[in-house]
């Protein structure tokens, strides 16, 4: 029996840190800057480095650093990136055995360009995530009390195939949709939500999700809470997190100067997951959560910060929790 399956992307990440980047602000951006070099220059990067990433390997290592029993499907290529993400898999414990190998696609890859501030733009290949198969998972492995759903490629087949079967097995399900997976609208989404135990979105997908403006936080807060699900979770970058169960608690991020962006909402998701297994409270969910995601942040890659032990009482007193 496992804790938990994690399901979604594994990729190979690789990357560049230049100071050469220029932050321009232009309204043809649509988050309103533009990371940019000038056309047919040569740039002098200034760090590199190779790891391996994806929503579900990222939450997998966590529950296997925190020593549950884990487990992720996924897809990847028949080719050394794909070699690489089972190699770390298998030295944090977390079982490989759901894995699928693609024959025509190539591991998904990813190349993430940072300024200097660690913020970062993202090329991506889907590759052989987009192309997980339902009918190539065994079932009669699937014995485990939850799955932690991230990013499909907006495969709503897949989906529905995944909570129905949840449902009829007494899964419960953490659910961290994709932006294709948003894009369907609410209407689609919604009996999805409605089954999950845990919804976890960033504030700007919770905007995009109920089609409330962005600036309204309140606004916001108050329709995610009637969306169903017994959880739901509204990250907010640098300003810390907000879930709703019952009631709205507040968990600030820490004073953290970061390095690398990259991974801290697969950190802060699972870690808060993590913590609901271990504890079913949410309090120190959001305790473990904060610090798993203030870990990434402080190194690059978007697993090499991740908590490596459960926190101490010590530890956990840093992250000040607040009741709204």
């Amino acid at each position: 029996m496992y804790d938990i399956i994690t399901i979604g992307a594994a990729t190979r990440d690789v990357y560049l840190k230049s100071p050469a980047f220029d932050l321009i602000k232009s309204d043809q951006f649509s988050t309103g800057v533009g990371e940019c070099l000038a056309l047919g220059s040569k740039n002098e990067a200034s760090e590199i480095f190779l790891d391996t990433g994806g929503g579900a390997t990222n939450a997998a290592v966590t529950f296997g650093n925190l020593k549950l029993n884990s487990s992720v499907i996924s897809r990847i290529g028949n080719d050394s990136a794909g070699r690489d993400v089972i190699d770390v898999l298998k030295k944090k414990d977390v079982d490989i055995s759901l894995i699928q190998k693609d024959k025509k696609h190539l591991t998904t890859y990813s190349t993430l360009l940072l300024t200097g501030e660690g913020h970062r733009s993202v090329l991506v290949y889907r590759g052989a995530s987009n192309f997980i198969q339902w009918g190539e998972v065994s079932k009669s492995k699937l014995k485990t009390k939850w799955f932690y759903i991230t990013s499909l490629g907006g495969d709503i087949k897949l989906l529905k195939n995944i909570f129905d079967f949840a449902k009829k097995n007494n899964i419960k399900i953490a659910w961290n949709p994709g932006g294709k997976e948003i894009k369907l609208g609410f209407k689609k989404l919604l009996p999805f939500i409605k089954q999950a135990e845990v919804l976890n979105v960033n504030r700007e997908e919770a905007s995009d999700l109920i089609k409330v403006d962005y600036q309204k936080k309140e606004e916001i807060f108050k329709k995610m809470e009637k969306m169903g699900a017994r959880i739901v979770v509204v990250t907010d970058g640098p300003d810390g997190a907000y879930a709703y169960a019952g009631k709205w608690f507040f968990a600030p991020s820490l004073p953290t100067k970061p390095k690398n962006t990259t991974g801290a909402g697969d950190a802060f998701g699972s870690g808060l997951v993590a913590g609901l297994i271990i504890k079913n409270d949410i309090d120190y969910a959001l305790r473990l959560a904060t610090l798993n995601a203030d870990g990434v942040i402080r190194k690059m890659g978007a697993k090499n910060g991740l908590l490596e032990r459960r926190p101490k009482d010590k530890e956990l007193k840093k992250v000040k929790i607040k009741e709204l």
